[in-house]
Formats: C-alpha cells, sequence, structure tokens
C-alpha cells in the first residue's frame, strides 16, 4: 500500500478500545513504513465531515499513553448509516486518498463496513476490528473490552454480597446488555460460596416473569434473609417487550435518536424498585442500575484484554492488506487469535448466550457459564473465600 490509512471508533467506548487503535498504528508503522494515516474524528461521521486527524507523528511516548487509557480517544458515534450516509461516507474515503480503513466497533460497525466495502467494489480495503463489553458479536469467542469489565461486575457484586451479609435486605443491580447477558453472568465468576451473590440472574435470552420473580426473590430471603439479583438491563417477557415497556408509561420513556426504548437509564431502576415495594413491602431494598460504570473504569483494565485488543489492531492491518474482513478473536482449546472472516458474518449479527450458560429450572448460570466465565477472568482476590 502506498496510500492512506484512516482509522476510527465507534459505539460505546471501552477501557481497551485504544489499545486497539494504538495495535493498528504500530503495525501500520512497522508494515508500511512512511504511509499517511488519519484517524476520522467521532466515528464515520468525521469522514462524513471532512473531520480527520494525522496520526503518523504521535510519539511512542504519546502512543503507549493513548493506549492505556480508557475511552475512545479519536471520538465515538452512536450513527447507524444508511446507505446514502455510507455514500457521503466512502466520498470521504476518495477526498482522503484512503487505501484502507479500519473502523473498531461492535456489530453495527461491521455492517457498516459491509455497506462501504460493497459500494466502493473493493477499491478501499474495509476491515472492523471487534470491541464490544456486551460480548456479542458472532463468531468470536469473546471481545475485547468484555474482559475488563466482566472483572467489574464481578467485583462490584462480590462487594454487594459483604454489603448485604452484614445488611439483610434486597439488592439488585442492573447491567448493561440490551440482547445479550454475558456480562451480566459475569456477576457470579467470583461468588464466595454455596450461599453465596448473585442468587438470581436475569438475562435477555430468558423470558421475564414477574409472578416468579417475585417467588424467587421471596424465597432466598426466606432461606438466605438475603437476596441478590443480577438483571440485564435488556431483559423482556415472553412477548419480546422489554421490562421497562411493560412497566413505564409511553410517554414516560425515553428513547434514542433511532426509537428504540433507552434501557441504560434510570426507568428500569425504577420500575423493578415499584415491583419490590408493591410485592414485598417492608422488605429493606436497593436497585442499583451500573449504566456506563464497567464501560471504562480507570481502575481496572485487564492485562490479556488489553493484549488480545492491540493484537486485534494490529491484525487489522495485516487483514486489510488482504481485503475487506472482519477480526474476530477466536479460542482454539489453547490460546486465543485473532482471525479474519467475512463482514456479512457478523454485520448486524447478534451473539447470545448458549442455552447451556443457563440453569434450566433456575434462574442462575450453569456450571458451563462459569467455566467459560473462569477461563478468562482472572481468579478472585484471595481475601474473598473459596468457592464450596
Amino acid at each position: 500500500m502506498s496510500g492512506t490509512f484512516v482509522i476510527a471508533q465507534g459505539g460505546g467506548p471501552t477501557a481497551v478500545i485504544n489499545q486497539t487503535l494504538a495495535g493498528a498504528l504500530t503495525a501500520i508503522r512497522g508494515r508500511h513504513p512512511g504511509i499517511r494515516i488519519l484517524g476520522s474524528r467521532h466515528g464515520v461521521r468525521g469522514l462524513r465531515d471532512g473531520d480527520l486527524v494525522d496520526l503518523a507523528d504521535l510519539s511512542e511516548s504519546d502512543l503507549a499513553r493513548l493506549a492505556r487509557t480508557p475511552g475512545a480517544a479519536l471520538g465515538s458515534t452512536r450513527d447507524k448509516p444508511d446507505a446514502r450516509y455510507c455514500e457521503l461516507v466512502l466520498k470521504g474515503l476518495r477526498a482522503a486518498g484512503a487505501d484502507a480503513f479500519i473502523y473498531i466497533g461492535g456489530n453495527d460497525t461491521a455492517e457498516t463496513q459491509r455497506i462501504i466495502s460493497e459500494a466502493c467494489g473493493g477499491a478501499v480495503a474495509c476491515v472492523h476490528a471487534p470491541k464490544t463489553i456486551d460480548n456479542d458479536l458472532v463468531e468470536n469467542d469473546h471481545t475485547p473490552g468484555f474482559i475488563t469489565a466482566a472483572e467489574f461486575v464481578a467485583g462490584a457484586f462480590a462487594g454487594a454480597d459483604l454489603d448485604f451479609r452484614s445488611l439483610p435486605g434486597v439488592y439488585v443491580g442492573i447491567v448493561m446488555g440490551r440482547h445479550a447477558g454475558f456480562l451480566t453472568a459475569a456477576s457470579a465468576a467470583w461468588r464466595m460460596d454455596l450461599e453465596g451473590a448473585p442468587h438470581l440472574v436475569y438475562v435477555p435470552e430468558r423470558a421475564f416473569d414477574r409472578k416468579r420473580f417475585v417467588e424467587s426473590v421471596r424465597a432466598v430471603l426466606s432461606r438466605r434473609k438475603r437476596c441478590i439479583v443480577a438483571m440485564s438491563e435488556g431483559v423482556s417477557d415472553k412477548e419480546g417487550r422489554s421490562l421497562v415497556e411493560g412497566l413505564v408509561a409511553p410517554e414516560l420513556l425515553e428513547r434514542d435518536p433511532h426509537g428504540n426504548v433507552r434501557l441504560s437509564g434510570t426507568d428500569l431502576g425504577q420500575a423493578v424498585e415499584r415491583i419490590l415495594a408493591e410485592d414485598l413491602p417492608n422488605v429493606r431494598a436497593r436497585v442499583d442500575t451500573f449504566g456506563y460504570l464497567p464501560r471504562c473504569h480507570a481502575g481496572i483494565c485487564n492485562e490479556t484484554d488489553r493484549s488480545e485488543a492491540f493484537d486485534a489492531g494490529a491484525f487489522a492491518v495485516q487483514a486489510a492488506e488482504e481485503g475487506s474482513f472482519s477480526v474476530a478473536l477466536q479460542y482454539d482449546g489453547k490460546v486465543t487469535r485473532p482471525v479474519a472472516v467475512s463482514l456479512s458474518a457478523v454485520a448486524g449479527k447478534t451473539r447470545h448466550m448458549p442455552e447451556d450458560f443457563l440453569l434450566p429450572d433456575e434462574d442462575q448460570i450453569s456450571e458451563a457459564c462459569a467455566a467459560y466465565l473462569s477461563r478468562l477472568l482472572p481468579g478472585k482476590p484471595a481475601f474473598l473465600p473459596p468457592f464450596a
């Protein structure tokens, strides 16, 4: 390649998305010395609007600092480009003289790359580099950003368990995840013992029933005097309506620019608080919405997550030399490696938790899910008692 690489970041930021950016920049410098490298500010919006920044002259020290900084250094976007928008992005790529466009993000980002790749007829190599704390990209064993966020969630629920062993009651922690429950399942990764929290886990892959929920909480309370609940923001009823839609008046629901109900706000927490107050009166209860907290928590950044995110960015550069692809992290039973898969295999698709990750008759993760999390997450802190 002798022209220009363009790099952008899309969707929700993570603690390691800049590692992927740094990995790409390092690989470009090594494989294509002297080539022009441009960063598109705020995702594809920068290409649409001509808002590009030169990245070629970043010093090694600045690059190392950038890599270890949470959040999307180039700025991100929630824009979901249609065909017309992608035409403007392609126009921006042509104006920049781009040979390759690396876009770091989730399944919507992969869909954008698929559209642009088809529109340009192969003139620009469009590569999608994976990113999402939701862990919901197909073709991937896990995604950059997930391990760090999962470690945060595991630690938060271990702390909630200790808190409510001291002062019994009901605690519900609402965790991000519109369609997939991997991050919520991570709440159980550091359970301390057979009595340990979370006692109940609710994820989008299983229909939520209010009556069953209340009965389950009541049963746990009767046995343990406390009940810790992990709940995905995307839990829905058997008709597929999100829980918040069923409990909050339509005129009070918050929606994003695409009309989707905003799940990461306070509506769901307030709805769950109402359920507990109405169906379990006089029980001490607390509902916390984690919201964005697991995404870029500055106090936790898993080293495996950092390394894999960096490698994904570096591999994206290699993939761009062959054409348009999505980079996927795949596990061969021994190690995790980035591989190139077709954009259409990932674009716009959602990976859900396997059915065997949940117990069939209980609202709890299975041994298969616990083993998956144990393979990815570090062991729990030494001061927490071992599971027995």
